[in-house]
C-alpha cells in the first residue's frame, strides 16, 4: 500500500502521541458509522500503546452501532458533560476524527474544543473539504472515502502496530469504511481500499457479521417508515433527475422514530432509472437535517455547502437548516436546478 499521507504530518502526529498519557478522541454530532469507526479504532490503537484513551461523542449514536467494540464506554457529552469536561481537562492530547471544524461537534462541545485547544495539542484526521485551522497537525485528504481509512493509513505509516493482534481495531475500521461507502456502493472505486479490506479480513474481521449488525437490526416501524417515504413522500423532478423526500416531526413520531431509522433512505431514489440526485430532509429537535446523494461524476456537496452551509464528499454530503421545514423545501425548489444538471 503506497503512502498517501505526508510523512512530516505522520511524524508530528506520532511525536504528539508518544508524549501523551491521557488522550481524548472526539467525533462529530449525530455520530455515524465512520465517526464511530474512526474514533473507536483510534482508541483501540492508543490502548495497545498503553495510553489512557477516552472517546467523547456530542450526542447519542444509533442503536445499530452500539455493538461496536468499545462503543458502550463512550462518553455522551450532552448527558455526561461534567465527566467529559474532566476528561478534557486531564487530557494531554485531543484527536478529532471525521470532522473539520468545531461547529460539527455541536455548539457546546465545539466551544470546549476551541477552549481546550488553546493550551493542548490537537490532531485532526478527516476527509471533508475546507478543514479549519484548529489543529496542530491536520491530516486531511478529501479524496479518501472515510476517516476510518485515514486512521488506518496513518497508523500503518507510523509502522508500530501489529494488525493481526487487534481484532477490535480492525472491526471498527472496517465498519467505518463499510458504512461511509454504503457497503462499498459509492466513493469506493479505489483498488487500495480493497487492499486495506483484505488486511482487515486477515486480522479476523467478520464482514458478514458487521453488515448484519449495521443493516439488519431495524425495528418494524423503520420498515413502515421507508414504505411511507417512497409511496407518499417522494417527489421526482425528472427534468433534472432529482428526488426529494421530506419528513415532519409529526410523521416521524407516527412511526416511533429513533436515532438511526433514517439511515439509507436518501439512497433509495437513486435506484430509479435516470434519477441521479437525491435529497432527504427531516425535522429534528431544533433544526432540519439534510442528506444529499448523487451518482457518478455529478457533485452534490457544492449544493449542500452553498445553500445549506453543509458539506461532504462529491457523491455524499449533509447539511442543517435552522428554520421551518417549509422554508428548507423552498430553498431546495429555488436552487436545485443550478446544481443538478
Amino acid at each position: 500500500m503506497k503512502q498517501l499521507i505526508d510523512t512530516i504530518l505522520v511524524t508530528k502526529a506520532q511525536q504528539l502521541i508518544a508524549a501523551a498519557r491521557n488522550v481524548v478522541i472526539i467525533t462529530h454530532i449525530s455520530p455515524d458509522g465512520d465517526a464511530m469507526g474512526s474514533s473507536l479504532g483510534m482508541k483501540h490503537y492508543l490502548n495497545s500503546l498503553g495510553k489512557n484513551a477516552i472517546v467523547i461523542v456530542p450526542n447519542e449514536f444509533p442503536n445499530f452501532l452500539a455493538w461496536m467494540p468499545g462503543a458502550k464506554e463512550d462518553l455522551v457529552y450532552e448527558k455526561q458533560t461534567a465527566e467529559a469536561d474532566t476528561a478534557l481537562s486531564n487530557a494531554d492530547l485531543l484527536i478529532i476524527t471525521d470532522f473539520q471544524e468545531p461547529k460539527r461537534a455541536g455548539d457546546a462541545l465545539g466551544a470546549k474544543i476551541v477552549e481546550v485547544g488553546q493550551t493542548k495539542p490537537i490532531i485532526m484526521i478527516d476527509h471533508h473539504l475546507y478543514p479549519s485551522d484548529m489543529a496542530d497537525v491536520t491530516i486531511s485528504y478529501p479524496e479518501c472515502a472515510s476517516a476510518s481509512e485515514l486512521v488506518y493509513r496513518s497508523i500503518c505509516q507510523m509502522g508500530i502496530m501489529d494488525m493481526s493482534s487487534n481484532l477490535n481495531f480492525a472491526t471498527c475500521i472496517y465498519t467505518g469504511m463499510m458504512t461511509d461507502t454504503g457497503n462499498f456502493q459509492y466513493n469506493s472505486n479505489h483498488p487500495e481500499m480493497y487492499e486495506i479490506v483484505a488486511q482487515l479480513l486477515r486480522a479476523g474481521v467478520d464482514k458478514d457479521a458487521c453488515y448484519n449488525q449495521v443493516f439488519n437490526q431495524f425495528h418494524a416501524g423503520r420498515m413502515r417508515l421507508v414504505g411511507y417515504c417512497l409511496y407518499r413522500k417522494m417527489r421526482l423532478f425528472h427534468q433534472h433527475h432529482v428526488a426529494l423526500i421530506t419528513l415532519s416531526s409529526k410523521e416521524l413520531k407516527q412511526f416511533n422514530f429513533t436515532s438511526g431509522d433514517a439511515e439509507g433512505i436518501v439512497n433509495m431514489p437513486l435506484q430509479i432509472k435516470n434519477i441521479h440526485y437525491s435529497v432527504f430532509m427531516r425535522e429534528d429537535v431544533d433544526k432540519i437535517k439534510l442528506s444529499f446523494r448523487s451518482q457518478g461524476d455529478r457533485p452534490i456537496n457544492t449544493f449542500a455547502h452553498d445553500i445549506y452551509n453543509g458539506g461532504g464528499h462529491k457523491n455524499a454530503a449533509g447539511g442543517e437548516y435552522y428554520g421551518p421545514l417549509t422554508e428548507a423545501v423552498k430553498l431546495f425548489l429555488t436552487n436545485y436546478e443550478q446544481y443538478c444538471q
